[in-house]
């Protein structure tokens, strides 16, 4: 095995402006393999008119050859890959066909079994349609493989793992009576006082490195777990941090080298600045972060040849049959919530200056101190008495105002209830088919799933597998909404919400998960 040696002495963040210092390593060249790799990138990003982008979005395609197995992995710049039947046209930039026409052709014409063609999506979701129109993405998704394949060569590779926890938090806040409620823009968060704790994250980078024989860098796929949510102030379109991560790697290797990245057990995972009225979005920062890790655990990584293998098969999961019990409690408690909004005196404009007055100077809020003093000097309670009614109206007003916010975030659930609800009903099944396919590259194995599955999930995936570099691509090969642990259904978040599966799925998938690790 040898060192590569990196391109630049520089850690450059995509802009120019370089930060710190990498270590520049060379050793004496390794005998040929038979390992061969090409890579390629298209541009899918929408050319309607008036969209505002602010940069491109990409196929880009990875091709591997070890002269037994050829492997294609495509990550792209999208929120789901095919979404748009099973969220009802929330996510609707990738056709539900996309996958399938898209495999049957590379299988034809590049002679790639279908069955080995990994695509992730990033999850990039700025508001608005995307990417090119659905003809188009599979053409130019397709022309990103063909010439991956064109551009063959040897190549050596490596596998390790970054770290990275400064950009993402659990968007899962647990609270003191032991619920969950979920960080969103659709519904306030719940007072502070009642929480009591976050979620877990998963801060690894999963790194594969790919050199050409010389030492220079081909490509370099990099696996983390994040929402990338709303990345430009404007809504304009973005590759979000995930795009400006690889805009850093790249720039900082050179000799065309490409960065793939595929999103990890990111589902309850949100950027730390998700929720900030303070600052306009902007998620450029936390992706030269994110790049900037890639690279410091990039140049310690040792390349050799490698052997591949690829495992994909298709299981059922349960589809969840609680919905109306669920419904139905929510109801009852939507009930009692607005049962205690009667008996308020207040409105806004009366609360507003009240409560600012009784906030600045709670001992005398009604008047200078001296008032207070001399009216208990001669036992008046006037002003005291005032005091009390004001602050039970505020009080009062106070309440509801925090059951209006938990008004909102039931009312949002019961509607994603009901549209999970006609969504199984509608299959007229009980179960849903989800492929798992591993792909093993040397000692480095790739394991997906269609599903947001929830950090947890991911993290259990991890550690159970025999190999030390198991890293998770969710997002893959489909889409099918959340996949949350078991353990959370009962507490109420978000993504038990906004889910059609059955708590059972967890057992099933992490099982078969686990199998296909092993044989591969």
């Amino acid at each position: 095995m040898n060192r590569k040696r990196f391109s630049k002495t520089g850690i450059d963040t995509g802009n120019g402006t370089a930060i710190g210092s990498s270590a520049s390593m060379s050793g004496a060249g390794a005998p040929a393999g038979s390992l061969r790799a090409g890579v390629a990138k298209s541009n899918i990003t929408t050319d309607a008119k008036g969209v505002v982008i602010n940069d491109p979005l990409y196929a880009k395609a990875l091709v591997l050859d070890d002269g037994r197995t050829k492997v294609a992995i495509i990550a792209m710049d999208t929120t789901a890959i095919g979404g748009r039947r099973i969220t009802q046209g929330m996510l609707d930039d990738v056709g539900d066909d996309f996958l399938p026409k898209l495999r049957r052709r590379i299988q034809k014409e590049l002679k790639i079994p279908g069955c080995n063609v990994l695509v992730n999506a990033s999850h990039t979701h700025p508001p608005g349609r995307l990417l090119c129109d659905d003809a188009s993405q599979v053409n130019r998704t397709f022309d990103a493989v063909s010439r991956a394949l064109q551009n063959m060569t040897k190549v050596k590779v490596g596998w390790g793992r970054g770290y990275e926890d400064r950009i993402t938090m659990n968007r899962t806040l647990m609270l003191k009576n032991g619920k969950s409620w979920t960080i969103r823009h659709t519904n306030p968060c719940p007072p502070d006082e009642e929480v009591a704790g976050v979620g877990p994250i998963d801060p690894e980078i999963g790194i594969l490195r790919i050199d050409r024989m010389d030492g220079r860098p081909l490509a370099v796929v990099y696996n983390f777990a994040g929402h990338p949510l709303f990345g430009d102030p404007r809504g304009a379109i973005t590759a979000n941090f995930p795009g400006f991560a690889s805009k850093v790697i790249e720039a900082n290797l050179g000799h065309d080298a490409m960065a793939l990245f595929l999103q990890g057990a990111g589902g309850d995972i949100m950027d730390v600045f998700f929720k900030d009225f303070n600052r306009p979005r902007d998620t450029k920062p936390l992706g030269i972060m994110l790049g900037l890790s890639t690279l410091k655990a990039l140049k310690d990584i040792q390349t050799q040849d490698a052997k591949l293998s690829v495992i994909s098969e298709t299981i059922k999961l349960p589809r969840r049959t609680d919905i109306p019990e669920r419904i139905k409690s929510l109801q009852q408690e939507q009930a009692e919530l607005l049962e205690c909004l009667r008996f308020t005196s207040l409105n806004f404009k009366a609360f507003l200056p009240l409560y600012i007055k009784y906030a600045l100077s709670p001992d005398y809020p009604a008047d200078y101190s001296y008032r207070y003093l001399q009216d208990k000097k001669i036992g008046a309670d006037e002003l005291a008495a005032m005091d009390f009614h004001n602050r039970q109206s505020i009080e009062k007003y106070l309440k509801n105002i925090y059951a209006m916010e938990k008004l909102a975030r039931i009312q949002d659930k019961i509607a994603t209830l009901k549209k999970h609800q006609a969504l199984n009903k509608e299959a007229g099944e009980a179960t849903i088919p989800a492929e798992v396919q591993g792909i093993k590259i040397g000692d480095c194995v790739l394991i997906t799933s269609p599903a947001e599955v929830l950090v947890e999930v991911g993290l259990n995936v991890k550690k159970a597998s025999p190999y030390k570099y198991t890293f998770m691509a969710a997002f893959s090969n489909g889409y099918m909404h959340y996949g949350p642990p078991a353990g959370a259904y009962s507490k109420g978040g978000y993504e038990v919400t906004e889910c059609l599966l059955a708590p059972q799925w967890q057992k099933i998938y992490e099982r078969k998960a686990g199998e296909i690790i092993r044989r591969l």
